[in-house]
């Protein structure tokens, strides 16, 4: 359909180009919104990850001066994970076995079918140290 000029269109006919013509817009400012939001999400990311490597940096520097680093962020939930139980037993003791730590989960009624995995992926994350087997110490 060929398009008629402004002084020949009739009133509904106004009407309809204008609601399109508002359509338009909006759709181009829904768009302008969302490449904004992806933006500042790109930017959180990177700030996000410039942090973690600053902390991780401070962190290392506090274990190398024979402090403990702070943990990070805790779960507020009541339960937990068991991985969460198993650290906080380990580094409230000085020095703790295997058994130990199993009675303790035990009178936390905590279920720890893989606790032998879970204190290997303690250790790999330099959270808690082995001198000797069996034994476990806070790092």
């Amino acid at each position: 359909m060929a398009r008629k000029s402004l002084a020949g269109l009739s009133s509904d006919e106004l009407y309809d180009l204008a609601r399109e013509r508002e359509e338009q817009e909006a759709a181009e400012a829904q768009e302008a919104v969302k490449a904004q939001i992806e933006e500042l999400r790109n930017l959180r990311r990177e700030t996000v990850a410039r942090q973690r490597k600053e902390l991780a940096a401070i962190d290392a520097e506090i274990r190398g001066l024979g402090g403990r680093a702070p943990r990070g962020k805790q779960r507020r939930s009541s339960g937990g994970s068991v991985t969460e139980h198993v650290y906080d037993i380990v580094s409230s003791a000085k020095k703790i076995s295997t058994k130990d730590i199993k009675a303790e989960l035990e009178q936390r009624g905590v279920v720890a079918k893989n606790l032998a995995q879970t204190l290997a992926y303690l250790k790999r994350q330099g959270k808690v140290a082995s001198p000797s087997r069996s034994i476990y110490t806070p790092a």
